[in-house]
């Protein structure tokens, strides 16, 4: 691996911070000369409530106030808050703490400047408790387990045989036969999943939350105008939940359903006849041999080889494609454009074609999970039943990503022992009223501007 054990982290990292940096708050101050001065500036309450024509006079200069002067607000702040817990119809309300309390703390500040630092902090929990989980099934794995994955790759291959779908041969050949498109495919495996799903929620964050802030200029869009998707905020809170769920389907299957990677079938010390029917089909791991490339992510001893069944490489680019290729898009990138085909003197065909941010959009939407798809079949590493496993664990996140919202009431006690409070959301409707809108519980009509606090 040599470099790529530095570069990629870097990569990664950067990212991330890249993100956190694009979608920081440019409004707000995060330290402040004095006390006195953010009191003078909002010591009138008629300059605070000013009305919805002045956006940032309703909430950046009470923030900033409220922020700079944590003792002001804890005596009114309430010690518990109302969760609702649902699961499959059932209901029940339950307390939790009020973290308000601590907005003023030096933490609470830093999330309300650089709000995206907690979109890090989840992806970080995602996949660290999966990866972990993961690599405790690695060190834990005994060979018996691992005759049960080769076992359960045959398997599968007797049954897309029966389905006439066992094409990963074919694919992998012809990709033989063309190194040099080879050698990029192993590129995309082995460094495209990760980095792209970071960029992937960086943009949305920044499509659906940044850029619809009615108190940020932001480029070709001044203060008080919202520019983002209509979708708001709380689709890229179901797309983040989503991804979560992927995770925790993903490794509950292939714990109790261990898969080999075509890749590992060729192993020539199996001895009997299952190890000659494995080597029979002859897959060439193309990844980790030695003119492959392969990843600090796919190779290192706590990397679970078999946990080909789903494929989250083909769930998380699903994911991905089919939120680009639906996401609404701002008013202004909505317009279509129409023409008449004459089909007679008295008949024409009027056509309605989408307008070029759709049609990118669909294009990217579709290209990508179909990149990925080529690349994990090409490479051996997945089968493609795998690849539609990974499609159904996609669509049942994509449609029970709510069931995360019975962790918040842990998560408001988490917060309170670090005595940190997230920045909280709040929506400028059509009528200008400002009202309290939680992204992470329900969802909410038209499209509205968001102003933190």
């Amino acid at each position: 691996m040599g470099a790529g054990a530095f570069m990629e982290p870097l990569v990664v990292v950067t990212l991330l911070f890249g993100g956190t940096w694009v979608n920081r708050n440019t409004q707000y101050r995060l330290f402040r000369r004095s006390r006195r001065s953010s009191t003078s500036r909002s010591s009138s309450p008629h300059s605070v409530e000013s009305g919805p024509s002045s956006p940032r006079s309703s909430s950046g200069l009470l923030d900033e106030h409220r922020a700079s002067s944590p003792s002001l607000l804890t005596p009114q702040e309430l010690t518990w808050r109302k969760r609702e817990l649902r699961i499959l119809g059932w209901r029940k309300e339950v307390t939790s703490p009020n973290t308000r309390k601590f907005q003023g703390y030096f933490l609470s500040r830093l999330l309300q400047k650089y709000p995206f630092l907690v979109e890090v902090w989840y992806w970080a929990l995602v996949y660290w408790v999966y990866q972990l989980g993961r690599a405790f099934t690695a060190v834990t794995m005994a060979e018996g387990t691992v005759n049960v994955a080769r076992r359960h790759a045959l398997q599968i291959i007797h049954l897309e045989q029966r389905l006439h779908i066992f094409w990963e041969l074919s694919v992998q050949h012809w990709f033989l036969q063309h190194p040099e498109l080879l050698r990029w495919t192993n590129r995309v495996y082995s460094f495209i999943h990760i980095p792209a799903t970071i960029l992937y929620l960086v943009w949305l964050y920044y499509y659906t939350t940044t850029r619809n802030r009615v108190d940020l200029p932001l480029t070709n869009k001044p203060a008080g105008e919202v520019d983002g998707s209509p979708a708001g905020p709380k689709l890229y809170a179901a797309r983040r939940r989503t991804m979560a769920v992927c995770n925790l389907i993903a490794f509950i299957v292939f714990t109790l359903w261990p898969c080999m990677p075509p890749r590992l079938l060729s192993d020539p010390d199996v001895p009997g006849e299952i190890g000659e029917e494995a080597r029979s089909y002859g897959f060439v791991d193309t990844v980790h041999g030695a003119e492959g490339e392969s990843s600090v992510w796919t190779q290192n001893k706590f990397c679970n080889q078999y946990a080909a069944m789903p494929s989250l490489h083909f769930g998380y680019s699903l994911l991905v494609g089919l939120t680009i290729a639906t996401i609404p898009l701002a008013p202004k990138h909505q317009r279509s454009r129409s023409f008449a085909i004459p089909l007679s003197e008295s008949r024409s065909l009027r056509l309605r074609l989408p307008s070029a941010r759709r049609l990118l959009c669909l294009m990217i939407g579709i290209a990508y999970p179909a990149i990925i798809l080529i690349a994990i079949v090409a490479t051996a590493n997945h089968f493609i039943l795998d690849a539609v496993a990974g499609a159904m664990v996609c669509g049942l996140a994509w449609v029970g990503n709510r069931v995360l919202l019975n962790l918040l009431p842990l998560e408001d006690y988490f917060l309170w022992l670090v005595k940190i409070h997230k920045p909280e959301r709040r929506v400028l409707g059509f009528d200008g009223e400002e009202e309290e809108d939680d992204w992470e519980e329900g969802s909410r009509s038209g499209h509205k501007g968001v102003i933190f606090h």
